[in-house]
């Protein structure tokens, strides 16, 4: 979806400079010479014009250039304090900053895809036309940034000279988006000519938080124009908002992979590790999951660690897939995050060295950040949290007692200060990927970890996620369908999004012995799904790490597995030994029997759910409804034999 000069670009009309020269005075009219040098070594005219029709119509007191140099960042560093942004904590480099209390999250309903006529948008987006975001941009965004300082910063999502990373320029009045855009993203204000040159494009990122009061919420919005490739964000503080390199950039990433580099690219919402198998080999996995669903965790609980969100993936000269991470940070929720699950993580929240920003946590009467979840004791009793002071036991207007921090809580650090990081994270080749696995909060259908016997199995196992809601989005509730974790980040219509995951995993360009395995993952199934009256998860998070090791051996064809209809399922010999020696733990077969049995009608319910849901979209792929039909009739087979809940010995028989 490229920019069409016969479109309007709203950053153009609002701001009103049309010719290079007009923009160049307006830079040196409005940056001290300090800031003037700094711009003046990036030369590309359409960033120096997008720059300054931002500043034409935000109409900012000064401008700042963040070159990433570490005075540039202690700049923004003490500007946020200064501000009110962040206040600093007792641990060196820690710092707190808060959203309004009814900002905790993206906001969905104001969020929209700029619309011009005959395009497709996701059924599952919001969109509004351009005409209409012209003059609602121009209502509430001209003069937004009066009295404050524009901040402008030049990043890469993902190494400098990948073929899958993306530049992107990000402007904003907040200096908790850029001291959050330092730490998460490459500053290549160096090298930034050089790269949009060689790529052909560049992202534009426009936000401001205006005066950041409860009452301006409802006019806040985030508009995304998929022709101009530029975010408009405004009225909002909420990180997945206003980092517009994030999930704003992110949506185009997944245009441009459908659009212009159909079953050649992909751009996932997935995290990228490395497990170690036997004989020394590494075996890198991508895994897709919605947020606040564990993937920061599984990610974490690998052995070589990439990133914990996103993916830009490729297929290589070599007929191997390609993955890079575009951020080099972690912007992870904390909620269950402890020692026990967590102990890389934990090592960088709770020990000096790291830099840290949190946001909505809890911070008690000794400074310290306190969450729920962390399985630290005694827990705090009181402090200031997400909604102002708090106590134990405090409760809101409805009566409903107030957690300690809110369940969307975040960290935000680099990579770079896990124990487990790999450096492979800045090499442009990517790393090759062998696994992808593809899991949500299900609490009583799949099994904890599955594999599909052939590529287009596994594209429907992604397309097929469904989850419980979690506290990412405000007001989502109850539990949805997630396609391929990525479904609020698809710009145009899930049946050309689907098409293009067919032709990715099933390219004849993937050579022999580098195809990848495509697999679901399950750690949510609670006790009371099979048989149990408790709620807790049939297992701990830590197993993770046994389901990874087994996906590892699998993908090389070290272990066998059971087939059944909706794939290959572990044997539990293998199981047991990877529990011992990954885990150590015991992993009695009666635990076994629980998780890998096949509920046959809560299957069978879910794959009834997505034809019917799938049913109703456009220019779905005939592959998916086979695919599932063959499932069904396989299950129902199995049922008329064995009953409505078959064994894995059963399983081996049949």
């Amino acid at each position: 979806m490229g920019a069409k000069k016969d479109i309007i670009d709203i950053t153009v009309e609002l701001g009103g400079i049309k010719n290079l020269d007009d923009a160049n005075k307006m830079i040196e009219n409005k940056m001290d010479a300090a800031n003037l040098s700094k711009i003046n070594k990036i030369q590309n005219p359409n960033i120096r014009m997008k720059i300054a029709n931002a500043i034409s119509f935000c109409e900012p007191d000064s401008v700042f250039i963040a070159t990433g140099s570490e005075e540039d960042r202690q700049f923004v560093r003490d500007l946020s304090l200064q501000k009110g942004e962040e206040s600093v904590l007792p641990m060196d480099e820690h710092t707190i900053h808060y959203d309004l209390k009814e900002e905790q999250g993206r906001i969905i309903d104001r969020t929209f895809y700029i619309y011009d006529e005959g395009e497709e948008v996701s059924s599952l987006a919001l969109k509004k036309d351009r005409a209409e975001v012209i003059e609602d941009v121009r209502d509430k965004m001209t003069g937004i940034m009066r009295g404050k300082v524009m901040m402008v910063g030049f990043y890469m999502r993902g190494p400098v000279g990948a073929p899958a990373a993306n530049p992107a320029v990000e402007i904003s009045s907040s200096t908790y988006v850029l001291h959050s855009a330092d730490i998460l993203y490459r500053n290549v204000y160096a090298a930034i000519d050089q790269e949009v040159e060689k790529l052909g494009h560049f992202y534009t990122n426009i936000h401001s938080e205006g005066l950041n009061r409860p009452e301006d919420l409802p006019n806040a919005r985030v508009f995304m124009d998929r022709k101009h490739l530029t975010t408009y964000s405004f009225n909002c503080t909420y990180a997945g908002n206003t980092l517009l390199m994030k999930k704003g950039n992110h949506r185009f990433s997944v245009d441009r992979s459908v659009y212009k580099n159909m079953g050649e690219q992909l751009a996932e919402h997935m995290f990228i590790t490395g497990i170690e198998g036997p004989g020394g080999r590494i075996t890198f996995m991508a895994g897709a999951a919605p947020s606040g669903c564990g993937k920061t965790t599984t990610a974490m609980a690998g052995d070589h660690f990439i990133g914990d969100d996103l993916a830009q993936m490729w297929i290589a000269d070599d007929g191997s897939i390609r993955s890079i991470n575009p951020e080099v940070g972690i912007f992870g929720i904390v909620e269950d995050v402890n020692w026990e699950g967590d102990p890389m993580l934990m090592e960088c929240l709770r020990n000096l060295g790291t830099e840290v920003i949190w946001s909505n946590v809890l911070i008690d009467e000794n400074g310290a950040p306190q969450w729920v979840g962390n399985g630290e004791n005694p827990s705090a009793s009181s402090g200031v949290n997400f909604q102002g002071p708090w106590e134990a036991g405090m409760k809101d207007e409805n009566g409903k007692e107030i957690p300690m921090s809110h369940p969307n809580s975040r960290c935000t650090l680099s990579n770079s200060a896990l124990g487990n990081y790999s450096d492979k994270n800045e090499d442009p080749a990517g790393v090759e990927t062998r696994i992808f696995t593809y899991s949500g909060r299900d609490a009583d259908t799949m099994p904890p970890v599955w594999v599909a016997k052939e590529p287009g199995q596994g594209v429907v196992i992604g397309a097929c996620i469904v989850s419980a809601a979690t506290a990412t989005e405000v007001g989502a509730t109850g539990v949805r369908r997630q396609p391929w974790a990525n479904a609020p980040f698809i710009p145009g219509s899930l049946g050309d999004y689907m098409e293009s995951q067919f032709q990715f995993f099933g390219s004849d360009k993937i050579a022999p012995g580098k195809e990848p395995i495509l697999s679901g993952l399950n750690y949510f199934l609670t006790q009371e799904a099979r048989g149990g009256t408790s709620k807790k998860l049939l297992g701990e998070k830590k197993d993770v790490k046994a389901w990874m090791a087994w996906l590892e051996r699998r993908a090389h064809s070290d272990v066998e597995a059971i087939d059944t209809p909706i794939g290959y399922l572990p044997k539990y010999a293998d199981l047991k030994d990877l529990f011992q020696t990954k885990i150590n733990k015991a992993y009695p077969e009666d635990l076994y029997v629980k998780q890998f049995s096949l509920y046959i009608d809560n299957i069978v319910a879910r794959i009834d759910l997505q034809v019917e849901a799938y049913g109703k979209e456009k220019n779905i792929p005939q592959t998916l409804f086979e695919v599932l039909q063959n499932q069904r009739q396989g299950l129902m087979d199995l049922k008329e034999k064995y009953g409505s809940v078959v064994t894995p010995q059963q399983l081996e028989e049949s």
